[in-house]
């Protein structure tokens, strides 16, 4: 069904400029202009119809659509003299479509644009972020000739941090608000381009917290985790895990291992038991988590956490990165508390394991609250200094019968059908509850 609102979605353009999409921002070419042959095309999209972009496009007039898998285009287009309309698209990853329209007029005596391949894979145009986030970009042309620098700053400052090479990998510090993030690279022969990236700079969920705040630290190394087969993983699956304290790789000097064997799909789940608070309501889960070579074989991480509450039912925040849908996903309770069906349900964010870096570490931040009830609001995400809003509130209270508990459940599902093994280490785990 995606598939068919996809190239539905390539059809459609915006007839009245006034209607056009605002999550579309053209850099280049300007509305109204008269460009050469060669021009660039330089776009950037934010969330379409709230949907994550997962693909954009463009056509001249009613032609072919030219797709690029990625929030940005930056591309060198050719097309006949005379007046066009540029139709510059966008599309979310659940198959919303969006278009903006931008007409110009192309004239052989105008000078061919400055084309540069430069892509900025890190950060999303519009992302929120908090200080501190990753840059990654890479390119090979400017304007012709070949990258041997990048470079980048923060809206019009004079200091820019320079990198050599082709692309470029860099932790980025901003000051909070709206900003412009300068991507820059240079040419073998002096040639300059620029690649402009719209970012809000936001405060770290942890300086949020409230005075009273509660902090449960380095979960990771109790005693007491269990390892067991869930069961919810379907028939035939299977698997095993052995969880050990590490010093390496580490950032505290003492990590948890996770060792999984997997088969048919199957998911390990590994618990600890970290305090019985009956009353609190707000938390904020913060750890770090390091994948390996074998997280190819990792279809599913889940970052759960089970709290009793004052009536005695339980209330589960069930979360995690799905490589199978692309999304983050969150359980809710289909039923009641005492005929309870545990269901997950992918949001609007994304969100693909095949996408985390291997042989380094990850920051995985997740804030959740509960009313009374167990209706259970999940709040945002951050992967990486990267916030992504959910707010989505679900019935989650569940009749367990269990006594005052709160408990922490990291799960490992395995992507194949043959046997499998896979590695993933945990450091610096804290549970904050307010």
């Amino acid at each position: 069904m995606k598939a068919n609102l996809l190239l539905a979605s390539a059809l459609f353009v915006c007839a009245v400029p006034a209607f056009c999409d605002s999550s579309i921002v053209v850099s280049s070419p300007q509305a109204s202009a008269t460009v050469g042959v060669p021009f660039v095309l330089a776009a950037t999209a934010s969330p379409c119809s709230g949907q994550t972009v997962s693909a954009m496009g463009y056509s001249l007039d009613y032609g072919a659509t030219a797709f690029v898998y990625a929030a940005s285009i930056n591309a060198s287009v050719t097309a006949a003299t005379g007046s066009h309309t540029l139709h510059v698209k966008s599309w979310g990853n659940l198959g919303a479509g969006c278009d903006t329209d931008v007409p110009i007029v192309v004239s052989a005596s105008a000078p061919p644009g400055q084309y540069t391949d430069v892509t900025v894979s890190q950060p999303n145009n519009g992302a929120e972020l908090v200080s501190g986030f990753t840059l990654a970009a890479s390119g090979t042309q400017c304007d012709s000739q070949a990258i041997v620098a990048f470079g980048f700053s923060v809206d019009d400052s004079s200091q820019t941090t320079f990198a050599m090479g082709n692309s470029v990998n860099a932790p980025v510090s901003s000051p909070l608000g709206a900003h412009t993030l300068r991507v820059k690279s240079w040419g073998n022969q002096g040639a300059g381009c620029v690649t402009n990236v719209a970012i809000n700079v936001v405060p770290s969920p942890v300086s949020q917290l409230p005075s009273n705040a509660i902090a449960v630290p380095s979960i990771q190394n109790l005693v007491n985790w269990q390892a067991g087969f869930d069961t919810g993983t379907g028939g035939g699956a299977s698997s095993s895990g052995v969880t050990v304290l590490t010093a390496s790789p580490s950032l505290s000097g003492s990590s948890r291992e996770f060792y999984t064997t997997s088969a048919n799909y199957g998911g390990e789940r590994y618990d600890i038991q970290f305090g019985a608070d009956t009353s609190t309501s707000n938390f904020l889960y913060d750890g770090w988590f390091y994948l390996t070579g074998s997280s190819a074989n990792i279809a599913n991480l889940e970052f759960d956490l089970y709290q009793t509450m004052a009536n005695g039912q339980t209330v589960i925040f069930g979360f995690q990165c799905d490589s199978w849908l692309g999304t983050w996903d969150y359980t809710a309770n289909a039923g009641t508390p005492a005929a309870f069906v545990d269901e997950w349900l992918p949001s609007t964010q994304t969100c693909n394991l095949n996408n985390w870096a291997q042989n380094s570490w990850h920051h995985v931040q997740i804030e959740y609250s509960h009313d009374a009830n167990g209706n259970a609001t999940y709040h945002s995400v951050w992967l990486d200094n990267v916030e992504q809003d959910l707010n989505i509130t679900v019935p989650d209270a569940f009749a367990l019968y269990w006594g005052p508990t709160l408990l922490t459940n990291f799960q490992v599902d395995g992507w194949t059908e043959g046997e499998s093994t896979s590695t993933v280490y945990m450091d610096n785990l804290t549970v904050y509850r307010w």
